[in-house]
């Protein structure tokens, strides 16, 4: 699947390359960032990130779980767990693929429209409501 895992550092060293700021702004604006969406999902909020997706706080209940290996059952105490929610946009990026095309359409050459006819100036016969 992916071939690399984009890092903190690697995300410093992004927003170094691409604002201009210096690396040591750099990293503190994305720990900033990162802090900031972490308090927001510690208090329970939903953090929205347009055209990104969200990241929701979720409730679970207490519920019976079993221990695969013995067969008990054991109680699983109620938490709250985050899920990440992409928008549709960052869907349709990541489906279109590094070389922006759709990853499921292969590399064939797509079969051309044949023109239509110009039938003003043939010598059928054609109903004006039939053009």
């Amino acid at each position: 699947m992916a071939e690399k895992t984009v890092t903190r550092a690697d995300l410093c060293e992004a927003v170094y390359q691409k604002i201009g700021l210096s690396r040591t702004e750099s990293a503190a604006l994305v720990e900033l960032v990162l802090k900031e969406i972490t308090d927001c999902l510690e208090r329970g909020e939903t953090v929205k990130l347009s055209s990104f997706g969200a990241f929701v706080v979720r409730k679970k209940g207490q519920r019976i779980g079993r221990n695969p290996k013995t067969g008990t059952e054991v109680p699983i105490s109620p938490r709250r767990v985050m899920v990440f929610k992409p928008s549709a946009i960052l869907k349709q990026h990541i489906n279109a693929g590094p070389t922006g095309m759709p990853a499921d359409v292969h590399y064939a050459a797509r079969p051309q429209k044949a023109p239509s006819p110009d039938l003003s100036r043939s010598r059928l016969k054609v109903h004006p409501t039939q053009r």
